[in-house]
């Protein structure tokens, strides 16, 4: 499947078929194709979080007002955000690179987040949203269908899969197996609404 055809072709899908199972081949390569996605520094601060156990399924889903698609989806994942990446060892980060480059760019992403919450939480959420969207049209090219979700209790959910105090949950992305037709989609905006040239 090309990039335009998948991206016509994803849609929030939320009845999932719930006797399938993906393979961890499929897995495996749903989240390296993920991992490609861009970040700023290359700090690469999303953590993905799957969820396999049953048990804890169903504790999420009644945190997420009872939607099925958590338990019936072939895969959860609670995409959430580190806040600090930036200064966790940031020369791994940059470690195979040339010399100049590595030491520009190690000190630069101190200088950039150092002191300044708000900066490292906005970078940290734009990064996620692009993997987000980065892995449902992964998924939308491996033939499964995606739907991102922020309908839950996000401390609870925190607490039941023991996020650090430094990080912040983001979304789920559940994927599988739709069932039926995706709803409609809803109307889009026209361009010349959306799209500015220059100045508001």
């Amino acid at each position: 499947m090309n990039v335009p055809t998948a991206i016509q072709s994803r849609r929030a899908v939320k009845h999932f078929d719930p006797d399938h199972k993906m393979t961890e081949k499929e897995r495996e390569k749903l989240l390296s194709l993920t991992l490609l996605s861009p970040t700023a520094f290359n700090i690469q601060n999303w953590r993905f979080v799957v969820v396999d156990d049953s048990e804890l399924l169903e504790q999420i889903r009644t945190l997420s007002w009872d939607q099925a698609q958590v338990t019936d989806a072939s895969m959860l994942i609670i995409l959430c955000a580190d806040l600090k990446a930036w200064e966790k060892e940031p020369m791994r980060y940059w470690h195979s690179a040339p010399g100049p480059v590595r030491e520009f760019m190690v000190p630069a992403i101190g200088q950039y987040y150092e002191g300044l919450d708000q900066v490292q939480r906005d970078e940290a959420m734009r990064s996620c949203g692009i993997a987000a969207q980065t892995l449902m049209l992964a998924a939308q090219s491996m033939g499964y269908d995606s739907c991102p979700m922020d309908g839950f209790d996000f401390d609870a959910v925190g607490e039941l899969i023991n996020l650090p105090e430094d990080h912040s949950i983001t979304m789920f992305v559940a994927i599988g197996k739709g069932l039926g037709e995706a709803h409609p989609r809803g109307d889009k905006l026209p361009l010349d609404e959306v799209v500015i040239t220059d100045r508001f």
